[in-house]
């Protein structure tokens, strides 16, 4: 998947104006519930306001409140100005980026502002990935790197009839062993296909139920 797959579009985001009071963006901050806000110099990407670097600035300036958000514009403390995506990049390796910063921006070639990508909108889709909102029976297991693995872990399923809500792999390294998290529908045959794999070389590690 990649960052426009969950990129929020232009239409549906708040942004301020880079020569607008900064009492335009706190208002937008308090008013949507939001930490932070895309600053635009007409329709070209100009940085990001946040609440944070918006009270440490206050708190560093020698200006009173209401100066300084009438004094200081958008601009003046807009932050990743020179940070932010083309939406053709894969979508986990947002997550770093995201990992101390609410949002990024996704501009053109031409920088002109498209969209957002948001830390909550990442991980929604990690949490997709391990079949977090859907109840099920997770097993976690071992198995040699060998070729083929997976595909005998996909016929044994088909053999008897699970159906998998997500399956995720770790360890991709010149290990010789690799993890395996698969989450299935509780069904009343998951001992018998728990045992199938157990004599199919798979080492069963933990086997919860959601």
């Amino acid at each position: 998947m990649f960052v426009k797959n969950i990129m929020i579009p232009k239409h549906q985001t708040f942004t301020v104006q880079a020569d607008e009071p900064l009492r335009v963006a706190l208002d937008k901050l308090e008013e949507h519930k939001i930490d932070g806000l895309p600053v635009l110099q007409g329709h070209q990407y100009a940085g990001i306001v946040t609440r944070h670097n918006l009270y440490e600035s206050f708190f560093t300036s020698d200006l009173s409140r209401d100066e300084f958000l009438e004094k200081k514009s958008c601009g003046d403390i807009a932050t990743y100005k020179d940070k932010y995506l083309k939406g053709q990049e894969i979508f986990e390796k947002t997550l770093l980026e995201l990992k101390d910063f609410p949002l990024l921006a996704v501009v053109n070639d031409k920088n002109e502002y498209l969209g957002i990508v948001t830390r909550f909108d990442v991980l929604e889709q990690f949490q997709s990935a391990f079949g977090v909102r859907k109840s099920g029976v997770r097993i976690a297991f071992t198995s040699i790197e060998t070729e083929g693995r997976l595909a005998r872990l996909a016929d044994i399923a088909h053999q008897f009839h699970e159906h998998i809500i997500s399956l995720v792999t770790f360890d991709e390294t010149d290990k010789l062993v690799r993890r395996i998290v698969m989450k299935i529908e509780k069904k009343d045959n998951v001992d018998k296909f728990v045992k199938k794999l157990e004599n199919s070389g798979f080492r069963i590690l933990d086997i919860y139920e959601d």
